[in-house]
């Protein structure tokens, strides 16, 4: 069996009948491994386990907000998470992604819309090829990354990077001085399926600047060149 579908995850969902149908159509799917659970409660002690390879997560839970249970999620894994939600304004999108999720993904949803989304988040979470390996360390002025552990060491903080964020900096280092265009970072995290993704690309860059510039507003390594892309300058 590949490895991927023996990854670990975990539904947060306080619909049981949606979790049951999740559940049912994922392992039919191959993902042996699929739990779920229906509270923010329960959903804390699961962190704690730090077994979980994926979240797939709500945002109205019984006990509290899926935004808010990342916020401390984020504070003690970079592990990957997908938002499940029937909350579908661009401005709960967009905050979802800014809290470092990986993907947010609206109520009513296609189960094979679903799945392709996993696969490719677990694929290049914890399966990527790559083009090129990225070097295991990246100097970047007083910031150290350490792509090996997915963290960002400035100033003694230690920072944790999301998956896509460990991703686009991968790609961005492959290609150090070069312009990398939006297609080839989008397609980079996202696989062949990246079209519409674009504003996402924005999101994570923007979040990506502010664990790596001094001023994010201003930024010396991650530059946009307008129009094209995306440029890391700076030597190790």
């Amino acid at each position: 069996m590949e490895k991927i579908y023996e990854s670990r995850i975990l539904l947060v969902d306080d619909n049981r009948e949606l979790c049951d149908m999740v559940q049912r159509l994922m392992k039919k799917a191959g993902f042996i491994n699929i739990r779920a659970v229906y509270s923010i409660h329960e959903a804390s002690r699961e962190l704690e386990k730090g077994q979980v390879q994926l979240w797939i997560l709500d945002v109205n839970l019984p006990d509290g907000s899926g935004f808010a249970f990342m916020e401390t999620l984020r504070k003690k894994s970079r592990c990957p998470v997908l938002f499940l939600s029937a909350r579908d304004e661009d401005e709960d999108r967009l905050q979802g992604l800014g809290l470092g999720a990986d993907d947010y993904v609206t109520k009513p949803f296609l189960m094979k819309e679903l799945i392709l989304r996993v696969t490719a988040i677990l694929r290049r979470s914890y399966y990527y090829p790559g083009e090129k390996e990225a070097e295991d360390g990246l100097q970047l002025g007083a910031c150290l990354v350490d792509f090996a552990a997915g963290t960002v060491r400035r100033g003694g903080q230690e920072i944790s990077l999301t998956a896509k964020e460990l991703l686009l900096l991968k790609k961005l280092a492959d290609n150090r001085g070069r312009i990398v265009t939006f297609d080839g970072l989008c397609e980079a995290v996202w696989g062949d399926g990246y079209f519409g993704y674009e504003n996402t690309l924005m999101v994570h860059m923007r979040r990506l600047r502010e664990k790596i510039e001094e001023d994010p507003s201003h930024p010396r390594y991650l530059l946009t060149v307008r129009g094209l892309g995306y440029k890391l300058e700076g030597k190790g």
